[in-house]
């Protein structure tokens, strides 16, 4: 990979030129589409090569017309979500840039590879730390990042789960350094959101802008809503044959209900709330027109703590009460399980590669992003003495809130963020500012670098299963690293090649 990081201290500065791409400059961050071919020149990487040559051929007016068609498929079909603490309102259409993110099928092996040892690893880490914490005795997990973590549930320690699988949907971040060395930000491990945006960006896309996929074999993500279906009925009571399956959503004000309506939906099961189930005898049921109905497995889309009024929050209306005891009854089954969120714990992070190598006895096969511990004094230190120079995280926010960046923040901000790391340095991680690797995007009448990460999503069942692609996510404002939508980040189609790519046409 040096090749790269030499490659893009020379690019810096460079620009392309032609069409849409007039005037596209390359800095110093890993370029997704274009890297040195000949000599040192910048071109096309061979899997964009027919990509960039259709859109050169691509007038500004055609790409801004099927820019509009997009948005406006994407406002008929309902597409949004929602934006807390926004002043203009809160709700928003998805936004979606046509030019597609492309991996090649060498790349995304690696990518399933890592990902699946991971998910394996953490996995075990759970049931340990709720079993016999072998990990925390041995020294190499610190037992009081685990055990005074608000994430850890007390009341579950010992409680089985079935399989013995604690995470079933997992979406990790991926990013790709300026080596284009691909490396994990963090694990969403509780209710992670975003797949449903990957779905939908393939249909727009194939909708609006068919010709694209006429150079490309793209192996197909439609499927996912049934590999998650065959998880959740895996994990059902084993007396129940033929388990019934319930969504679990907050309801229409919670910043993911159109992917909580679109999963329930896609997969033929129902989408309640918590008033619509009620616990009997340690049994969960729906409430239908034809009476009470037995629920066996919930896909939850609430939080731990307002899952249900008698066990955590009592204030929660959201949960079902008593739906704690019949879990731990094992007459219903959850998806993920309670207590997951230690594992996504971003004090947790740092440790995932040591987790590998405990459990799994392998080396990590994609690396953490350097992380900084303030908890320990001499990491306290460099942090602060170089807080506009480190991206600042809360360990339990997310959404691209409680974040410092440091090469963009004020001297109030880095201010307020020293007295916060000084007075609980266990709620903070720190680390380098990475420029996320860029891409071309539709911006103002021509296309422009911007930078993007990766969210794959993982299911655990049976088997690991990752769906081909992802949520590709894009910092839209310029120079931005941000990519969360409610940071003003949109998206993109993430195509995945199949082995063998050849002109095909299908676009699937």
């Amino acid at each position: 990979m040096a090749p790269h990081s030499t490659f893009a201290e020379r690019a810096a500065g460079a620009t392309v030129s032609g069409g849409l791409f007039a005037d596209y400059e390359l800095g110093a961050a890993y370029d997704e589409m274009f890297g040195p071919q000949a000599g040192a020149k910048v071109m096309p990487r061979p899997h964009y090569q027919p990509l960039a040559e259709r859109l050169r051929q691509t007038s500004p007016e055609d790409f801004r017309r099927r820019k509009a068609m997009t948005d406006l498929s994407m406002r008929q079909d309902g597409v949004g979500f929602t934006v807390y603490r926004a002043e203009e309102g809160i709700e928003r259409v998805w936004p979606m840039d046509p030019v597609p993110r492309i991996i090649p099928a060498a790349e995304w092996r690696q990518i399933e590879a890592g990902l699946t040892q991971r998910i394996n690893a953490i996995n075990l880490f759970l049931w340990d730390v709720y079993h016999e914490q072998h990990i925390l005795r041995d020294g190499v997990v610190p037992a009081r990042l685990v055990l005074q973590g608000s994430s850890f549930r007390r009341e579950f320690v010992g409680a089985n789960v079935p399989r013995r699988i604690y995470i079933h949907v997992c979406g990790t971040d991926l990013i790709r350094a300026a080596d284009g060395e691909y490396l994990v930000l963090e694990d969403n491990a509780r209710t992670p959101s975003g797949v449903s945006y990957m779905l939908q960006n393939r249909q727009v896309l194939k909708r609006v802008f068919p010709s694209l996929f006429n150079d490309y074999d793209v192996l197909p993500n439609d499927d996912y809503p049934a590999a998650l279906l065959d998880v959740l009925q895996y994990i059902a009571p084993e007396s129940v044959p033929h388990p019934t399956v319930v969504l679990l959503s907050p309801g229409m004000y919670n910043s993911a209900y159109f992917e909580h309506s679109f999963l329930a939906q896609r997969m033929g099961i129902e989408l309640v709330e918590g008033r619509d189930l009620f616990v009997d005898g340690n049994r969960v049921f729906m409430r239908t027109t034809r009476g009470r109905q037995r629920v066996d497995v919930i896909y939850r889309r609430i939080d731990d703590d307002f899952l249900d009024p008698l066990t955590f929050r009592a204030d929660s209306a959201l949960g079902v009460p008593g739906l704690v005891n019949a879990y731990r009854a094992g007459t219903v089954a959850l998806a993920n399980s309670i207590g997951t969120g230690i594992a996504d714990d971003k004090g947790i992070y740092p440790f995932v590669p040591d987790m590998i190598r405990y459990y799994l006895k392998q080396e990590p096969l994609l690396n953490n992003v350097e992380t900084f511990r303030p908890e320990i004094p001499a990491q306290l230190s460099h942090v602060l003495e170089n807080l506009e120079k480190l991206v600042v995280k809360r360990v339990n926010e997310s959404g691209g809130y409680g974040m410092l960046v440091g090469p963009a923040s004020t001297k109030a901000q880095r201010e307020e963020f020293r007295a916060a790391i000084l007075a609980n340095p266990r709620d903070f991680i720190a680390q380098p500012t990475i420029q996320l690797s860029t891409h071309p995007t539709f911006v103002d009448g021509r296309l422009e670098g911007r930078h993007l990460d990766l969210r794959p999503f993982v299911l655990c069942g049976e088997k690991v299963t990752i769906t081909p692609g992802g949520l590709t996510r894009v910092a839209l404002p310029k120079g931005s690293l941000v990519v969360n939508s409610s940071q003003g980040g949109g998206s993109k189609d993430t195509w995945i090649l199949a082995d063998r790519t050849s002109p095909s046409g299908n676009g699937t």
